[in-house]
């Protein structure tokens, strides 16, 4: 009989060194592998799937996380309190017959059993097809997943595809989108934030009842762990995934609504502390780490972790993707639509902190790449929606935060970034506009682009431009685009060209819905600001 091991002895073992082997990323012995004792009792490990993240062109994080229990009540998914060992390969079919490599990784309790394996010694813009074991005797095999290493550093390619997403609210409608995305011939996946949403789950308009343990609002690393298996039992999510590499940030709800660094969306209430908030951050965080193809750079140190990252493709774009919540000042007169705030004018306000922000700015000087492409949380454009001479805004986004805005854009401009290219979800519309030096002065030229995409499934079918959204468009001269329906964005990037196809659903409330490309706008080489596709 194999006992269970102990946890000192998990320690000691440093093939790779305990903190890799904790990440899920470090190699281990295999001789421990053949002795293992199995750890799903017959059934079926990989309810969660498995995806991909993070390529370079050499490399790329393998996920997957052991849950045959997915809703269990205590958050530990039906697995035992010890580690498992987990085998991956990685092979040039999708038949998994020609293994080019091979590994095994611990999945640990203090990971909820998920494991990140970083693959290296990859060839550049390579399709590759991966799969998980669960070691031991007639352990369970996962699906196989498709994922695509990135060109060599020094080459251009001639084109690049990807698709950008947010916002699948799961209460509000199906996932259908995704079905439709893993049809389209796409090198990667970008998701820009609120991959779940944390209110408590009341009624749904999918006509589905959650599981009980998903139903309330999360606080703590087992309620968090079981809202996210909620949402990653999707299956068409399972199977974008699946079909394509992801680079993902989180935006508000993966944590709480509108929280700002260390406070709370309800910090003035007075029973309000920041200290139990951070201590539900860092659960959220975890859980965060735990669900998606992440580096161990990105592995959460409690309530802090380092998000915002760089990845080239080539000299063709550099995807800079941007974390605009963990640093930023608490939003100015009551986080809210607002006409008089004279404080989201304020020099010292900050809606990425003075590191982040200045990390931003070394990589315009420093890349070589020709499309800038930032990955956004909240829009960084004006949103003004009253039509006339007053401006109301809303104080969350980067019209709450003005002089960094202006920062970024004119650090750009003076650095001669030719192609910035900004791509941003929250907003469940879809946008295309450009982006001023200011805003707020009048003539300030065009010096970038933003592409604003709409929810998958947050606020339900939604509508092709409603009132409210009218009026935006009205009142913003520099909004080129508005739409109002659900769906993502696919970009077909070349030297030469961006163009962004608006991806629509007919519903989504319903399942089997339509899929149409409602609009095509593009930005062409050396000039900023979008025109129509």
């Amino acid at each position: 009989m194999v006992t269970a091991i102990g946890r000192r002895r998990f320690l000691g073992w440093a093939g790779a060194g305990a903190a890799a082997v904790l990440a899920g990323t470090g190699a281990w012995d295999a001789g421990v592998a053949a002795a293992a004792p199995r750890a799903t009792r017959g059934t079926d490990p990989f309810t969660l799937g498995v995806a991909s993240g993070d390529p370079a062109a050499d490399s790329v994080v393998l996920w997957t996380k052991l849950a045959p229990e997915p809703f269990a009540a205590d958050g530990r998914g039906g697995m035992p309190d010890r580690p498992v060992p987990v085998l991956w390969e990685v092979a040039d079919d999708e038949r998994m017959t020609r293994i080019v490599r091979r590994g095994q990784v611990l999945a640990t309790p203090e990971l909820g059993h998920s494991v990140h394996p970083e693959v290296g010694g990859l060839a550049p813009d390579r399709v590759y097809h991966y799969r998980f074991r669960v070691a031991g005797p007639g352990g369970a095999v996962s699906p196989v997943g498709r994922t695509r290493t990135t060109p060599r550093p020094g080459d251009t390619p001639s084109s690049l595809a990807f698709a950008f997403a947010s916002c699948p609210n799961w209460g509000d409608g199906h996932y259908t989108a995704y079905e439709h995305m893993v049809r389209e011939d796409l090198d990667l996946v970008v998701f820009l934030g609120d991959y779940l949403y944390e209110a408590t789950i009341d009624e749904t308009k999918r006509g589905q009842t959650p599981p009980a343990s998903a139903v309330a609002e999360p606080t703590d690393l087992a309620s968090y762990r079981t809202r996210w298996a909620l949402y990653k039992s999707e299956a068409p999510l399972q199977a974008a995934h699946a079909a394509f590499p992801w680079i993902t940030v989180f935006d508000d709800h993966e944590i709480e609504n509108n929280w700002a660094a260390d406070v709370s969306e309800d910090d003035d209430e007075p029973d309000q502390d920041r200290a139990v908030f951070r201590a539900r951050r860092a659960a959220a965080f975890a859980t965060y780490y735990e669900h998606l193809p992440l580096r161990a750079a990105q592995l959460p140190k409690g309530p802090d972790m380092r998000l915002y990252r760089r990845l080239s493709y080539g000299t063709l774009a550099d995807f800079t993707m941007l974390d605009t919540r963990q640093y930023r000042d608490d939003q100015s007169c009551g986080d809210t639509w607002t006409t008089d705030c004279a404080d989201r004018f304020d020099e010292r306000r900050t809606i990425l902190g003075a590191p982040q922000r200045e990390w931003l700015l070394d990589g315009f000087t420093r890349s070589k790449a020709r499309w800038q492409v930032l990955g956004n949380q909240a829009p960084m454009g004006l949103t003004d929606r009253e039509p006339g001479p007053v401006t109301e805004v809303n104080t969350d986004p980067w019209d709450g935060y003005v002089a960094d805005r202006n920062r970024v854009l004119g650090a750009a401009a003076d650095a001669g970034v030719p192609n910035l290219v900004v791509i941003t979800g929250d907003r469940h519309q879809n946008y295309a506009g450009d982006l001023l030096r200011s805003f707020e002065e009048p003539g300030s030229p065009v010096v970038a682009s933003e592409f604003v995409g709409t929810s998958i499934s947050s606020k339900g079918d939604g509508e092709d431009v409603g009132e409210q959204l009218r009026a935006i468009q009205e009142a913003t001269p520099t909004l080129r685009f508005v739409n109002d329906q659900r769906g993502y964005v696919r970009v077909d990037l070349t030297p030469g060209e961006w163009r962004s196809s608006f991806r629509v659903m007919d519903r989504v409330e319903r399942p089997g819905g339509s899929l149409s490309t409602r609009a095509v706008w593009a930005v062409e080489d050396g000039r900023p600001g979008v025109v129509p596709g």
